[in-house]
């Protein structure tokens, strides 16, 4: 036996058996590579089956952004800034203190306007006294009347004895027309001061309530120098400084209530066909990804694409004319609590997707209610100025 023979029959295989593994490792990787294959198309057929054949209607677009109300505060009227109490990115309540204006002019005119209700309710009460002189001076003049008509009486009898003159009797004559003019002036002046209070009393004599509404605005301006969040939301914009002179109406801040959000979705106008009011949405946000998915509802459409409304729209009668597909923006309400658990921010970008299978809904939006109110506004009737009204009018009564 030779020496090449010998490790084959130590081992005790035949040279054949030990090169069957070698040859045998390609049709493995065929068998697994045909069974990935497989795999991969059984998965492919499954998409298309259950993912586009079998799956509900829908259009979706990332040309989606989150949206939400910008309520601008501002001056309502002119001061100076005395004091901030928020700014950018704090949160605030409704009735929460924002800016205080200097209130000195505003406090100067309230006492203006408490002295002129008070010198109106005297000059009230005057009237009503007059009202009494008037028809104490009637009175009088009756009396005075009656005195020479009597008077003229004797003197004529008198008269026809011979007993008095002539003149006498003119003389008593001309006392009755005085007498009688001296009652018709007493009786008009009684008129006109009756005219003055007639049918009302202090509280709704004429220039008492011209002077308790301008009271009433003197303490509505003078509120206006604390200005308050009329909502809930997050302060935003504050363009505003102390010691800053501001007029009425300037823009000071603005808050954003980030618990009410929508999505502006544009879809192209070949996606709207199917579209109808209160179908169901999803909205994927790029900031937390696909593992937070919001849901909504389709509330609205846009009246006419963002060309349209657009500083200079297109003309699209001039003849370079090119046909583009336009968008309109399809507006998607969210959910406040997925909101709450998830905080959204104005203009970000989102992706949409509106489920079309129930097509049951309106085409167009129905009229609704009132879409947002704030929670807080001037009171024209706040009780501490109304207690302030009856103090002044029963210390001058």
């Amino acid at each position: 036996m030779t020496d090449a023979e010998t490790p084959a029959s130590t081992s005790g295989q035949p040279p054949a058996a030990m090169a069957a593994p070698a040859g045998g490792r390609p049709a493995l990787r065929k068998r697994l590579l045909t069974i990935l294959a497989v795999v991969v198309v059984i998965a492919g057929l499954a998409w298309l089956v259950f993912g586009v054949l079998l799956a509900p209607p829908s259009e979706e677009t990332d040309d989606a952004y989150v949206a939400g109300d910008v309520v601008a505060i501002t001056a309502r009227d002119g001061g100076t800034v005395v004091s901030l109490h928020a700014d950018n990115t704090q949160a605030v309540k409704a009735g929460q203190p924002l800016i205080d204006l200097d209130p000195a002019t505003a406090d100067v005119n309230l006492a203006a306007a408490a002295a002129e209700l008070a010198r109106a309710v005297r000059a009230t009460r005057a009237d009503f006294s007059k009202v009494g002189a008037s028809g104490a001076a009637v009175i009088q003049a009756q009396a005075q009347l009656s005195a020479a008509q009597a008077d003229y009486a004797r003197r004529k009898s008198a008269a026809g004895a011979g007993a008095i003159s002539g003149e006498e009797l003119s003389h008593a004559a001309d006392a009755v027309k005085v007498a009688t003019a001296t009652l018709n002036l007493a009786r008009a002046q009684a008129a006109q001061a009756e005219s003055t209070v007639a049918g009302t009393d202090v509280n709704t004599n004429p220039a008492v309530m011209a002077a308790i509404a301008a009271y009433r605005r003197a303490a509505i301006i003078r509120s206006h120098m604390h200005i308050v969040a009329p909502i809930d939301g997050v302060v935003a914009q504050r363009n505003v400084q102390v010691g800053q002179q501001i007029q009425a109406g300037a823009p000071l801040m603005a808050i954003v209530p980030l618990h009410r959000l929508w999505v502006d979705a544009n879809l192209r106008e070949t996606q709207l066909r199917d579209l109808r009011i209160g179908q169901r949405a999803t909205v994927v946000s790029d900031m937390y990804g696909g593992k937070v998915v919001y849901h909504g509802r389709v509330v609205g459409l846009g009246a006419g694409s963002g060309n349209a409304f657009a500083l200079l729209p297109p003309q699209n009668a001039s003849g370079n004319w090119i046909k583009i597909v336009q968008r309109v923006p399809v507006r998607i309400a969210l959910d406040p609590k997925e909101l709450d658990r998830n905080p959204l921010r104005v203009g970000l970008s989102v992706k949409a997707t509106v489920d079309t299978a129930d097509r049951s809904g309106a085409k167009l939006a129905q009229p609704a209610a009132s879409p947002y109110q704030g929670d807080v506004a001037t009171d024209a009737s706040d009780p501490a100025v109304e207690a302030r009204i009856r103090q002044i009018i029963a210390a001058n009564r």
